[in-house]
């Protein structure tokens, strides 16, 4: 009958329905994971899953049937407890490395952070500078403690302009509070919220197929924390970048951005794109095993007799990570299970060869070359590479570039 509940629930439980999530944290990986009742999602999109699948233990001592709270300890002077993740659940704390509890745990909360309540609301970590020490934020209806991992001094704080956070959240160096399905930025050290808060869970932190009422569809977009599925430009220099079911446009010689669904301006494909590049006045887009191929202009127009098989456009099967054309113009260099390919765009039948191993990244979401060089997207970062060989070549990473800052101008 228990395993039933989960089966229903599983199928119903849409993280875009507008759920409070009971916590949230970033893996050793930088995922972020979302809890809700017995359930996790992975990431900003994607179905739920049972949390025990990934955290078996957990059920042992699910009494209430979730997570108080959760966070990713980021303490550089204790390996023992770097890079962990701790969850909270009634009187009890949870260690996990790479998913396996550590030895001795689940442990009484007062044990581990004394000083801190038990029937936690949120937590969230705080590495110095960012807080004076490293620390922990827990978060207990009004009251908020500032906990120092290092002399487990606990400090009380009152953040006055900040709402009770259900969750709690550090991304990309910034804080999130959420309370129910809105969320707000603050300062950890004061709790002062900046900038036009709450705002919509869903309108940032997933991929969901529609805006809510009173959307800014542009503002959303670019600051968006979802990851980027496709980027290119276009021959005449304009910039198209892909999420989920909406897309980000900027034309050549003008700052200003356009957003749009997929649906309607690319409607065969309907939305999620795996990969994009141009060639020729063309966009060639790529979802799963077919390729799309669209005139530029407007509006794009739909060439007949495709999508065709990608493998018999690229002769590559699907689904790809990214592609991307460069200044030779004719190749076209796709991305895919950790090896970059060339592809001649002007032969007869067309090839995927010259076949080579990418070692920095485990899995790229985009990639685009523009008059500064290639630039290969990984999660919310970018990084700048003079050519496809040097990505290919390079066993070190370059500077990381942040999506949302540097390519659209978006600072929050």
């Amino acid at each position: 009958m228990k395993l039933l509940a989960h089966i229903l629930c599983l199928s119903v439980l849409d993280r875009c329905e507008g759920l409070e999530m009971d916590a949230v944290a970033v893996n050793e990986e930088g995922i972020p994971y979302f809890f809700k009742g017995d359930h996790l999602f992975k990431g900003f999109h994607g179905k739920a899953e049972l949390s025990n699948e990934s955290f078996a233990e957990l059920d042992d001592h699910h009494h209430l049937g979730h997570v108080d709270a959760a966070f990713h300890m980021h303490y550089e002077d204790n390996p023992a407890d770097h890079d962990h993740m701790f969850f909270f659940l009634d009187t009890k704390v949870f260690s996990y490395y790479q998913h396996k509890l550590e030895d001795g745990y689940p442990k009484d909360i007062s044990e581990v952070f004394p000083g801190i309540p038990d029937h936690l609301d949120a937590a969230v970590e705080c590495p110095k500078p960012e807080c004076d020490e490293d620390s922990v934020i827990f978060f207990k209806g009004d009251d908020i403690y500032h906990y120092n991992v290092r002399t487990k001094a606990v400090d009380e704080k009152e953040f006055k302009s900040m709402p009770n956070c259900t969750s709690a959240f550090r991304f990309m160096d910034h804080y999130y509070c959420f309370h129910g399905h809105m969320f707000s930025k603050f300062d950890p050290k004061t709790g002062e919220v900046h900038g036009r808060y709450p705002k919509e869970a869903r309108d940032y932190f997933m991929r969901c197929s529609k805006f809510s009422d009173d959307s800014d569809h542009v503002e959303r977009e670019r600051c968006s924390r979802v990851h980027l599925d496709a980027i290119t430009s276009d021959n005449a220099g304009n910039m198209y970048a892909f999420r989920g079911h909406h897309f980000l446009r900027r034309d050549e010689g003008n700052d200003t951005l356009k957003a749009d669904t997929i649906e309607h301006a690319f409607k065969e494909l309907h939305s999620e794109v795996d990969a994009v590049f141009s060639y020729d006045g063309h966009l060639y887009m790529i979802k799963d095993d077919h390729l799309f191929l669209y005139k530029v202009g407007e509006p794009h127009t739909h060439l007949d007799g495709y999508p065709k098989p990608l493998k018999e456009e690229l002769g590559i099967e699907g689904p790809i990570e990214a592609a991307f054309v460069c200044e030779d113009r004719h190749i076209a260099h796709i991305i895919k299970d950790h090896k970059i390919y060339e592809v001649d765009l002007d032969a007869s039948p067309r090839v995927a060869g010259n076949e080579v191993p990418i070692a920095l990244f485990k899995k790229v979401d985009a990639a685009m070359c523009d008059a500064l060089g290639l630039k290969v997207i990984v999660g919310n970062h970018f990084y700048h590479f003079g050519s496809p060989m040097l990505l290919a070549a390079s066993r070190s990473l370059p500077e990381q570039h942040r999506v949302s800052l540097e390519l659209f101008g978006c600072d929050h």
